[in-house]
């Protein structure tokens, strides 16, 4: 199987870059916050449990996150690998997926992380705000907190799978084409 972290600050394009990636490989796309939402609106029993989280302010456990892949993984037996948006966001994530997949007889193939200069990711957030009405895109304070937070939170992800020597920057910057093609030639060379 071939399982890919898309990976980069809000803003990098990692949802327009996965559903070209999904299309070209053929891989079931996860991402977390999509996960959320669907297993909340169909009130199953992970989404209330994560729900119980959310409404009182805390953060949902990793393992009720995990169960929430396992189980979607477990609906799709036909992909050919998934590539996981959004997730793991910290070391503890990233140990607990490892053994998840583990358990299923995979393991994480790469870590693709797209480099986006900062002044960059605050403009597409900005531009993203606009369209789509997220308040947490419209305001650039909230913005600069986001990626502090990803610093400080997420980046230990990247070099954690850059200790199995899977972590692999891409230039995230230009156009969509010209991004996808590098990511292409990431994958492509683990598939030799």
């Amino acid at each position: 199987m071939l399982n890919l972290i898309l990976f980069g600050p809000p803003g990098s394009g990692k949802g327009t870059q996965a559903a070209k990636l999904v299309e070209r490989y053929g891989l079931l796309h996860i991402s977390t916050g999509d996960l959320f939402r669907s297993e909340i609106k169909n009130e199953t029993p992970l989404g209330l449990e994560a729900k119980s989280y959310i409404d009182r302010g805390a953060l949902v456990p990793d393992q009720v996150t995990i169960n929430m892949l396992a189980k979607k993984m477990g609906e799709h037996p036909e992909a050919k690998g998934v590539i996981f948006d959004g997730f793991p966001r910290t070391v503890a994530q990233a140990e607990v997926l490892d053994e998840l997949l583990t358990q299923k007889g995979t393991a994480v193939s790469q870590l693709l992380s797209l480099e986006v200069e900062e002044a960059e990711i605050v403009k597409r957030l900005l531009a993203r705000g606009k369209e789509s009405g997220r308040s947490d895109d419209q305001n650039e304070s909230i913005i600069q907190n986001r990626i502090a937070t990803y610093k400080a939170q997420t980046t230990p992800v990247a070099d954690y799978y850059a200790g199995q020597e899977k972590t692999q920057k891409v230039a995230g910057m230009g156009s969509i084409e010209e991004i996808f093609e590098r990511l292409c030639t990431k994958i492509d060379a683990v598939l030799v």
